[in-house]
C-alpha cells in the first residue's frame, strides 16, 4: 500500500500550510492570551473549502476524502491547535451528523450553509452529569403541538456562543436510557435556546468552549434529526469518525511543538 500523498494532496497540504503560517501564525499568542475566538477567520477558511471538506459539491462542500481532511487538520494544528479543533468540530460533528442522518430537506437547509462556511456549527452531547456516560442525558424533550419542548443544558460545547446551527440531544423517554435519546437541530435565535458560561481553559484557549441552555425551547417536528430514540447510537457513530480528526489534531500539535523546540535548540 502506498502511503505517499498524491500531487494534488501535496498541493492542498502546502496551500493550507501557507495559509496557516500567514493568517494564523502571527496572532496565535495574542489570541491564546486573550482567549479570543477568531471568528474573522471563518470566511477565509470557507474560501479554502475547509469548512466543508468531506461533503459533496451538491451541498456546497469540497467533496474530498479523509486523507485530505486529516492533512488539513494536521497543518492547521501545526500552527494553532485551537483553529484545528474548531474546524474539526464544525466538520466532524455538527455538519457530518446532519449529512449522515438528516433528511434531504434538512441537508439543503442546514448542511449547505455549513459546508459553504456561511454558517458555523456546534454539537451538544456532554452535560454536567453526563459526560463519559452520555446515556444518562438529563436534558428532556416532551412532544407537544407538532414539535418538542426542550429543557436542560449542555456544557463544554465548541462554538456554543457563535454557532448558527447546533445539533443537540435530549431524552424523549428517560425510562429507556440510551434508547430514549433523540437528536434535534437548533438555530441561533430560537426562543429558549441560548449560550451560557464560557470556560476559562488551560489550553486551546482560542477555541470557543461554553455551555448552552434550553428553557422551554420549542423545536418543530421537522427539526428532529434521525429517528426518535436513535440519537445516542447515531452520536456514537459520529464520534467514531470524529476521532480521525482528533488524531490528526494531535499529530499537528506534536509536529509544531517539535519544530518549535528544534528552532529554539539552535538559538541557545
Amino acid at each position: 500500500m502506498d502511503f505517499e500523498l498524491t500531487e494534488e494532496q501535496l498541493q492542498m497540504k502546502m496551500s493550507v500550510r501557507e495559509f496557516a503560517e500567514a493568517e494564523i501564525g502571527p496572532h496565535v499568542l495574542k489570541w491564546d492570551e486573550a482567549q479570543h475566538f477568531p471568528i474573522e477567520l471563518q470566511p477565509k477558511l470557507a474560501e479554502l473549502g475547509l469548512l466543508g471538506v468531506l461533503f459533496p459539491e451538491e451541498y456546497g462542500g469540497a467533496d474530498l476524502g479523509y486523507v485530505e481532511y486529516a492533512t488539513a487538520i494536521e497543518e492547521l494544528s501545526r500552527v494553532d491547535g485551537s483553529v484545528g479543533i474548531s474546524v474539526a468540530a464544525h466538520n466532524s460533528l455538527c455538519s457530518n451528523h446532519i449529512y449522515q442522518y438528516g433528511t434531504e430537506t434538512q441537508k439543503q437547509k442546514y448542511l449547505t450553509p455549513l459546508a459553504r462556511g456561511e454558517h458555523l456549527g456546534a454539537w451538544g452531547l456532554t452535560e454536567p452529569g453526563a459526560g463519559s456516560d452520555a446515556s444518562g442525558t438529563r436534558t428532556t424533550a416532551v412532544q407537544e403541538n407538532g414539535g418538542w419542548v426542550i429543557n436542560g443544558s449542555k456544557n463544554f460545547i465548541t462554538h456554543a456562543i457563535h454557532a448558527d446551527t447546533c445539533v443537540a440531544f435530549a431524552s424523549s423517554d428517560r425510562s429507556k436510557r440510551s434508547k430514549g435519546i433523540t437528536a434535534f437541530i437548533f438555530e441561533k435565535g430560537m426562543k429558549g435556546f441560548s449560550p451560557s458560561k464560557k470556560e476559562n481553559k488551560l489550553g486551546l484557549r482560542a477555541s470557543e468552549t461554553a455551555s448552552v441552555v434550553f428553557e422551554d425551547c420549542f423545536v418543530p417536528d421537522e427539526n428532529r434529526l434521525g429517528e426518535e430514540g436513535m440519537g445516542f447510537v447515531n452520536a456514537m457513530e459520529i464520534l467514531d469518525g470524529g476521532r480521525i480528526s482528533i488524531a490528526a489534531l494531535a499529530v499537528g500539535i506534536a509536529q509544531g511543538a517539535y519544530e518549535s523546540a528544534l528552532r529554539y535548540s539552535g538559538e541557545r
